[in-house]
């Protein structure tokens, strides 16, 4: 119930709130809840406009990488999107095989207008594959600017789905790393007196293995031979990690960067947030001569 709260309240954009706050005002009297109100306005339309802003930067400055050779960190990929392991994720409302779905789901009410239920999105990753190689993309926490929009209505109650399906060109912007390689300090002394010291801890079945006469102690020959067997376990695990293939992931970076997925071109896009600042700021200025025409009314009326 919490997670679901927070997804719905995760999918509230500015322009909704905008709204919302605009139909409550003109509901209104004139008043101190005209200068919430005012005040909400001119806070998002400031926040908007720099989260569009910055938006429309990171699309348009980030260079587009091959997955086969990007570099670790943010970075702009573009491909083809596949199911993860050949198994699709299905649409809660069709049945449908997709990559990835939000659904938002409202009811008819007595007097005809549609309320808003609940949202649900799944956060199941997907493969991208650009032609030089594979990544798997992991959206939970992710802005998806998704275009593919379908409506079901049934009786009273009506589906609004948002999806990516298998094959769909799909840009993501957000943190990619290499996974499945062993990293350069791999220390197999260090591993192999962390094995022996994990051995010890259990002594019961440290004897079982390495006291060969049974007599409740591991002498000097015993304990050597327990050393090497530690070793070539370690080693073993050593040669499965390096013949082990690389696996690649893209997810939400761990700083407060942009993290983007879209089946939109990276040009409309930039494009797209491009309108949205200009919005926000004529959001802002607006708000800003309210406010003054307010004060001058208030102040009005107490002279």
């Amino acid at each position: 119930m919490l997670t679901r709260l927070r997804r719905d309240i995760a999918h509230v954009t500015l322009p909704t709130l905008q709204f919302i706050t605009v139909a409550i005002m003109l509901k209104t009297a004139p008043g101190k809840g005209w200068a919430f109100g005012i005040g909400v306005l001119a806070v998002s339309g400031l926040a908007g406009w720099l989260r569009s802003l910055r938006t429309t930067r990171a699309i348009s400055d980030t260079p587009t990488s091959r997955i086969a050779s990007a570099a670790q960190g943010y970075v702009e990929l573009t491909g083809r999107g596949r199911p993860l392991d050949g198994t699709p994720l299905l649409s809660p409302v069709n049945g449908l095989p997709v990559l990835w779905y939000r659904v938002e789901t409202s009811r008819r009410q007595s007097d005809g207008k549609w309320r808003h239920v609940s949202t649900d999105e799944s956060d199941t990753s997907f493969l991208l594959d650009d032609g030089s190689g594979v990544c798997a993309v992991d959206p939970e926490g992710a802005d998806m600017m998704v275009s593919r929009k379908e409506t079901y209505t049934q009786g009273d109650t009506r589906h609004t789905q948002w999806c990516l399906i298998n094959q769909d060109r799909i840009y993501v912007l957000g943190d990619f790393a290499t996974l499945g390689s062993v990293a350069p300090d791999f220390d197999i002394g260090r591993q192999t007196r962390e094995l022996l010291d994990h051995w010890k801890s259990d002594r019961t079945r440290l004897l079982e293995r390495f006291d060969l006469d049974r007599n409740g102690e591991i002498d000097l020959r015993e304990w050597e031979l327990a050393r090497s067997q530690a070793r070539r376990e370690v080693t073993k695990l050593r040669d499965e990690i390096l013949s082990a293939p690389e696996s690649h992931v893209v997810r939400k970076p761990a700083s407060k960067a942009l993290f983007l997925i879209s089946d939109l071109p990276p040009d409309r896009l930039a494009s797209r947030y491009r309108w949205w600042s200009v919005y926000h700021v004529a959001v802002f200025f607006a708000s800003a001569a309210g406010a003054a025409a307010w004060l001058n009314n208030v102040s009005g009326l107490a002279l």
